[in-house]
């Protein structure tokens, strides 16, 4: 863990460290946690490495970077034995170190080595490869790389600094860690956040058109996408609100493009009339909502899953919708694919529910398979075809989906409005006709239901106990099982990630729920009251976590015990 205060570099820290690892053959997975606070309050950055995949965080850390006093004070308590604790003893000056504190004069090295003590971090850095015992060359080139835009000079400078510190530790101090480190190997994994496969999900889906407004944790959706628009041919708007972003992808999917929005539960709120609008016109969007702890402002840059019920729910009236929350930032890269294609399928809203765990963790993964991305547009009409004279747009057929010609089609007129209307797209009132609009878009529920994906399953086929889990809490989950597992108690986990329409499947795998329990990031148990509510199977015990922290493999293991003991 490196622990700071916003403004010191944690990040980067976090970052480089992680390139460093990833390049050389580990598996890694790092989470940020920070303050909504543009300088000061308490940041960290964890990073865990293992020889195989590593699908969440650890509590015990082997090596704290603690770049202020408040990073000992919180986090010396989670340092296993055995660990270290790196800090600058000479800045920090320390009445009682802890036993296990590693004093490397961090701002006075910077100082004499490239005459910046603002480099201190940099110095931080070539310390902790030095006490994990790492080839320093890795460091330099990841440095290189990573401040390349910076120019020649600031490269220099931090590779200087990160020498001084490697030096000082392997020459002077000559301290090692319990977990020494060597490279595995240039593996050619990827190391990305969830927000950055996800928005290469929306590009390999030939997604051009995205309209937002920055909100955490979904931000830099919009920056990836922006930063790759003018390479694909891709329009980013950085709209004035959510109101008008919903309003143009709605228009923008109209018009035939595939488009799509991304916000958080506080922007979501805003574009709930306009996702009305693409459920009565039966438009196809894909809209991302990247969970926070709410209500109003809340935590704005903490852990939660609070959205479930709304995003179900959100407009008035009811029309179809599916969905999808990607466990891991594999699966968000293909099931934002699905998204585009699952909209344009059904001719109404997808929704990608994501939250700050997937959001924000960085994780390494083989490179994705562009193979197994297919783009299909349903009922589109080619432009090129004849000339439609007779052309309804929301003809009424067996399975509610109509042909969908999208304006400029030749010879064609498209209607269609937000009111109630007839098959041609015109107002109506007429009770009869209102009746068959309705179970026409409704309809198409029970096709979304039919092609629902499975949940996830993983552990014994006999379990004690069967975990249920939905989105990011995937990883932690996954691990908290082999935790079980080890300590003698047979675990299943059945995951969800698409929580909407439920998959069939789900009823039969539930039938013997004797041992179930739900596990979320909400206080009131949302996805113990869907699956009741859909299927009339009730949880026999329930893990929630509402604290604005994330869920961790111990976190689970110790409060499943607890939970069973009540039983």
């Amino acid at each position: 863990m490196v622990g700071g205060e916003a403004g010191q570099g944690v990040q980067t820290v976090g970052l480089v460290l992680a390139r460093v690892l990833a390049r050389s053959g580990w598996w890694v997975f790092a989470d940020q946690d920070y303050e909504s606070r543009i300088r000061g309050g308490h940041n960290f950055f964890r990073v865990r490495a293992r020889e195989g995949p590593v699908h969440a965080h650890s509590e015990a850390l082997d090596l704290l970077i603690a770049l202020d006093r408040n990073s000992i004070d919180l986090h010396q308590s989670e340092v296993a034995p055995g660990g270290i604790i790196l800090c600058d003893g000479e800045k920090l000056k320390l009445e009682q170190q802890p036993p296990n504190t590693l004093s490397v004069p961090l701002e006075r090295l910077a100082r004499e080595a490239v005459s910046n003590p603002l480099m201190a971090n940099t110095v931080a850095m070539g310390a902790a490869l030095g006490v994990s015992g790492y080839d320093i060359g890795l460091l330099e080139d990841v440095l290189e790389g990573h401040f390349a835009a910076s120019g020649t000079e600031v490269v220099q400078a931090n590779v200087q600094a990160a020498r001084a510190g490697y030096h000082y530790v392997t020459s002077e101090l000559k301290v090692r860690t319990r977990q020494q480190l060597t490279p595995r190997g240039k593996a050619g994994r990827l190391l990305l956040t969830g927000n950055e496969a996800l928005a290469l999900g929306a590009l390999a889906a030939g997604c051009r058109f995205m309209a937002s407004y920055p909100m955490t944790p979904s931000t830099s959706i919009m920056e990836y996408m922006a930063s790759k628009g003018p390479e694909l041919g891709v329009a980013v708007l950085h709209a004035e609100d959510e109101i008008s972003a919903m309003n143009m992808v709605v228009g923008a999917a109209f018009a035939g493009v595939r488009a799509m929005a991304a916000t958080s539960g506080g922007g979501f709120c805003l574009m709930v009339e306009a996702l009305g609008l693409a459920g009565i016109t039966e438009t196809p969007v894909v809209v991302v909502e990247a969970q926070r702890p709410g209500p109003a402002t809340g935590l704005p840059t903490r852990y939660g899953q609070e959205d479930l019920e709304f995003v179900l729910h959100a407009a008035q009236g009811e029309f179809p919708r599916a969905v999808l929350a990607p466990a891991t930032a594999e699966e968000a890269f293909y099931l934002t694919a699905h998204a585009f294609n699952l909209s344009e399928r059904y001719q109404t809203p997808v929704i990608v529910l994501s939250d700050h765990y997937l959001a924000s963790s960085y994780t390494t993964v083989e490179p994705f398979d562009l193979n197994q991305v297919k783009i299909e547009r349903g009922a589109l009409i080619p432009l090129g075809v004849d000339p439609l004279p007779d052309y309804r747009r929301h003809r009424l057929t067996p399975d509610g989906i109509s042909p969908r010609a999208i304006p400029s089609h030749p010879g064609t007129l498209v209607v269609t409005t937000g009111d109630e209307h007839d098959e041609e797209g015109h107002i109506t009132e007429d009770a009869g006709l209102r009746t068959r609009m309705m179970l026409k878009r409704l309809g198409k529920l029970e096709g979304m239901r039919g092609e629902a994906l499975p949940p996830q399953v993983y552990g014994t086929s006999r379990p004690q106990v069967t975990l249920l889990g939905w989105g990011s809490t995937y990883g932690p989950l996954r691990e908290a099982v082999d935790l079980l597992d080890a300590g003698g108690m047979a675990a299943r986990l059945v995951h969800l990630s698409q929580p909407w329409p439920l998959p069939a499947q789900l009823t039969g795998m539930l039938s013997d729920s004797e041992g179930l329990v739900v596990v979320e990031q909400n206080a009131t148990g949302q996805m113990a009251h869907l699956l009741r509510a859909e299927t009339g199977i009730a949880a026999r015990g329930h893990i929630r976590r509402f604290d604005g922290r994330p869920m961790s493999p111990a976190f689970i293991a110790t409060r499943l015990k607890e939970e069973m003991a009540r039983w």
